[in-house]
């Protein structure tokens, strides 16, 4: 009855080391980091005030809340890099892809806006005041 017990509390711990080993193994190939020449080149990035929707924002004629913004092969931002820095609090200089998403960059190198990845071309972020930017490779 020892023996067997002793057996069981084994074999659960081998089972409870696998799962987590297999899981983190599956959870890593599931999250590819795209190549960034494949996220490279021009994107719409749209800022829509917390109370509005995308439907309504695009209805609405307001040339300040969108931005054409390049995302260069290098890692850097080309043209609309300012018109994106001005809804931040500091500007926006590089980026850099992450498993689930962009990420945008500050003077220093480090993150001061993620857009979570929708799904192919479509890129969503909220800011801290409560606004939604959302970046979408552009069609021309």
């Amino acid at each position: 009855m020892i023996r067997n017990a002793f057996t069981y509390k084994k074999t659960a711990w081998l089972l409870a080391t696998l799962m987590l080993v297999l899981g983190d193994t599956a959870m890593a190939s599931s999250l590819k980091l795209a190549d960034p020449s494949q996220l490279a080149g021009k994107w719409q990035a749209t800022l829509v005030a917390s109370q509005d929707t995308l439907e309504s924002q695009a209805l609405q004629d307001k040339p300040s809340n969108v931005c054409m913004v390049e995302l260069q092969a290098n890692q850097t931002l080309g043209a609309g890099a300012e018109c994106l820095g001005s809804w931040l609090e500091e500007p926006a200089i590089g980026w850099f892809t992450e498993p689930d998403g962009i990420a945008i960059t500050g003077k220093e190198g480090s993150r001061i806006l993620f857009f979570s990845r929708q799904h192919e071309g479509l890129y969503k972020s909220t800011l801290k005041s409560g606004g939604l930017i959302t970046l979408q490779r552009s069609t021309q």
